[in-house]
């Protein structure tokens, strides 16, 4: 290689080296489970109500069935009503093989658990007022996913 093209190379390196790194910034931050969509935090809906995913100590997600659909929502409460007015739909959602995760109500977005397995601590002020947070482990008070579900489903919004 000669000498002009050695330094025209090592200048295009150096410029294009900023712009890899700021486009880098834009993408996944590595925080999402596998097989987890990433959530755009302020531009995606909640399927259910279509309210902006903002609070990201509430939102939950699914992701089943044979085309591998994604759901988001803005609230656990959200995602138990969605499960039960959409189970015709959507027979997969039932099933253990669906994935489900619920934001931990510790964090900002950065920790998941499994939602089905997650223990729900009532008393929290959430996005859709259904006001049940997810923690991974028991705590005085906790609901395991299907007391919390019947709670929520008996508030009826």
């Amino acid at each position: 290689m000669d000498r002009r093209r050695f330094i025209a190379a090592a200048v295009h390196g150096v410029a294009l080296t900023p712009l890899a790194a700021a486009l880098s910034a834009c993408g996944n931050s590595g925080a999402w489970p596998q097989g987890m969509v990433e959530i755009k935090w302020d531009r995606d809906t909640c399927v259910r109500c279509s309210m902006v995913l903002s609070d990201r100590r509430f939102a939950a997600q699914m992701r089943g069935g044979e085309k591998n659909t994604v759901f988001k929502f803005d609230d656990i409460g959200c995602a138990v009503f969605w499960m039960r007015d959409k189970h015709k739909d959507y027979p997969w959602l039932a099933d253990p093989a669906t994935r489900f995760w619920v934001a931990d109500v510790g964090g900002s977005g950065d920790k998941w658990l499994e939602a089905r397995k997650a223990f729900y601590v009532g008393g929290k002020i959430s996005p859709m007022g259904y006001n049940y947070g997810a923690r991974a482990y028991a705590e005085a008070g906790a609901f395991d996913f299907g007391e919390m579900s019947s709670h929520v489903l008996a508030k009826a919004k």
